[in-house]
């Protein structure tokens, strides 16, 4: 009983606290509702049709969903009441596990398509992990931590790091899963070039990213088909560019104003997975442009402020965290749409906070659990610069 009060209290005094946050912060905070928000309505009309035949249940994957988002949400507040020094503390181990995750399932204990050989998830408690997802916010962390402090490490020191980096990119691409080595990979190199790394090391990393992903790609017959049919997805339009023909025929659709909410007809059947990678498609075609702008407003405002909360921040261990959270969360929300509308070649990479999928959600929600830290500490840091100010003038008033 008195555990159950305790619980009670923190989760009260987390909301009361809230008002008392920095502006960026809770701004951040009402933008990651917001979205969240709008992701899971646009779960529920995208997977209903699916969820009705193959479950039974028309809400099956919301309600799945909204247990993930809540754990994600408590994963978020968690961070958001923690000194990232002590989150450092843990951070390293996080990414140790995460790397140990991805390693079975590429030695036999993972999950995935049969069709592609993809093996991406992991079975955890009767739940199927992708532990590629949950390692986004401890790169991020990692990444931040090494580069910068990089010209105080020993050489030796540098090297072993660069190592695991690469160890982690190299048995994400093994699954095969090359969107996302090439999404995390970006990630680091930004983080990187942000925290001053001298170019020819980072010409040097962007040189053998490229070469391991043309490696990947000629390996993997699926990724070069995806490439093929990309420029010109309607001269296969019922073998593989189906999936692709579909989703611009859902875009298209929804015209200026759209079809209206849970209209959509493209979600009957005719787009594959359609509330996971491709559910940006059954949002343009029920909101049309406006809407779709829309989201792009939500995703630019919330890049600006992430990346205000970036530039304000005078650690630059917190300054580098921020630009890698916000380069995942919108980079990879950029790249889902760029797939969707045709811009960009076919990759699994999930709308975050839209898609259906529990280690996307919770990943994301902890990467806005980090911004949002980042800018309570901002605010922090100014409060007490300005009482320093004032005690400084009272003992030196001339």
């Amino acid at each position: 009983m008195l555990a159950n009060k305790d619980l009670l209290h923190h989760f009260l005094t987390y909301f009361t606290e809230v008002k008392h946050w920095a502006l960026e912060a809770r701004l951040l905070r009402w933008l990651t509702l917001l979205w969240l928000g709008l992701g899971l309505v646009t779960l529920f009309s995208a997977s209903y049709p699916v969820a009705a035949v193959e479950n039974g249940d028309g809400w099956y994957y919301v309600k799945r969903q909204i247990v993930w988002a809540i754990a994600g949400l408590i994963c978020a507040g968690a961070i958001a009441r923690v000194p990232l020094k002590k989150i450092r503390l843990i951070s390293f181990g996080g990414l140790i596990i995460s790397f140990g995750l991805i390693l079975l399932t590429i030695v036999g204990f993972g999950r995935g398509s049969e069709e592609w050989g993809a093996s991406r998830w992991i079975g955890i408690a009767g739940f199927a992990l992708q532990p590629s997802e949950f390692a986004k916010p401890f790169l991020v962390l990692e990444a931040a931590n090494v580069f910068s402090r990089w010209r105080q490490l020993k050489i030796w020191h540098r090297a072993v790091w660069l190592s695991l980096f690469a160890g982690i990119l190299l048995a994400i691409l093994k699954q095969p899963n090359l969107s996302t080595t090439a999404l995390c990979g970006m990630t680091i190199w930004f983080i990187a070039l942000a925290a001053g790394i001298p170019w020819l090391l980072l010409g040097g990393a962007a040189g053998v990213g490229g070469l391991a992903a043309l490696a990947s790609i000629s390996v993997n017959s699926y990724q070069r088909e995806r490439l093929t049919f990309f420029l010109d997805p309607f001269r296969a339009a019922r073998d593989e560019g189906y999936q692709l023909v579909q989703s611009l025929l859902a875009v298209s659709s929804g015209g200026g104003w759209g079809l209206g909410f849970g209209e959509s007809q493209q979600k009957l059947f005719f787009l594959p997975i359609q509330h996971t990678d491709f559910i940006f498609a059954i949002f343009a075609e029920e909101f049309g442009l406006i809407g779709s702008l829309g989201l792009l407003g939500l995703l630019f405002a919330y890049a600006s402020l992430g990346s205000y909360v970036a530039w304000r921040s005078p650690v630059l261990r917190h300054r580098l965290i921020a630009i890698g959270a916000t380069f995942i969360l919108i980079g990879q929300s950029l790249l889902n749409i760029g797939v969707a509308t045709g811009a960009l070649p076919t990759t699994g990479l999930p709308l975050p906070l839209f898609s259906y999928g529990g280690s996307s959600i919770i990943s994301s929600l902890m990467l806005t659990g980090l911004l949002v830290r980042i800018a309570r500490e901002n605010g922090e840091a100014t409060v007490i610069s300005l009482a320093e100010r004032r005690q400084q003038r009272q003992e030196n008033p001339t």
